[in-house]
């Protein structure tokens, strides 16, 4: 009870979160739906659930949980995540039209991001000693034994994520195949061979 009462000190003067947060604490992850003097209450996301959404568990944590594990909040001083898709594409493809179809997806879905994250990140680095980051959708590539990769990496808020990437997958997918066949994706595939023909002589 002195721990959690201490924590709960902490957590009120230390900035550590607030109400409306989404944090991960003792490893669950949720929204902060209130702050008590021993425990926080959290609306959990995730778990059998995919992406960021509530499960529909509310989880007590003991505030005692901040001096005993890290304490991540996605949604602080800067409430944007970076986040990437990887876009495989087949060997003979046309490889630059591939990029800027992915790059175009990218600004169209997230871009209107780019300018507010960068105010976000700029407060940030007048107040804490950080690099310069790109907020702008970027992409790289890279060429493996199946296909050649694309990444794109671009800002999204952090209750967001999913319902963002279902909009960049279906863009995507109808813009490459408008390509009739000069973009393709790629999948692993497995050729089977057949046996050979033996031709046997017998002998008397």
């Amino acid at each position: 009870m002195i721990a959690s009462f201490a924590g709960w000190l902490a957590i009120m003067f230390g900035d550590f979160y607030k109400t409306g947060d989404r944090v991960q604490l003792g490893g669950i992850k949720g929204d902060v739906m209130d702050i008590g003097v021993l425990r926080t209450t959290i609306m959990e996301t995730g778990q059998w659930v995919d992406g960021d959404l509530y499960n529909g568990r509310i989880v007590l944590i003991a505030n005692s949980y901040i001096f005993k594990e890290p304490v991540f909040n996605y949604s602080g001083d800067f409430p944007f995540l970076w986040d990437e898709i990887k876009v495989p594409i087949q060997f003979g493809s046309n490889y630059e039209k591939a990029k800027q179809i992915i790059l175009n997806v990218g600004l169209e879905v997230a871009g209107d991001l780019t300018l507010e994250s960068k105010e976000k990140w700029n407060s940030l680095q007048k107040k804490y000693l950080l690099e310069n980051a790109q907020t702008e959708p970027m992409v790289s590539l890279i060429a493996n034994d199946n296909w050649v990769e694309f990444t794109l990496r671009y800002v999204v808020r952090y209750n967001k994520r999913r319902a963002t990437k279902t909009d960049l997958f279906t863009k995507l997918l109808q813009q490459i195949e408008a390509t009739n066949g000069e973009v393709k994706f790629a999948s692993a595939t497995f050729q089977i061979v057949e046996t050979p023909d033996f031709n046997i002589n017998l002998k008397k």
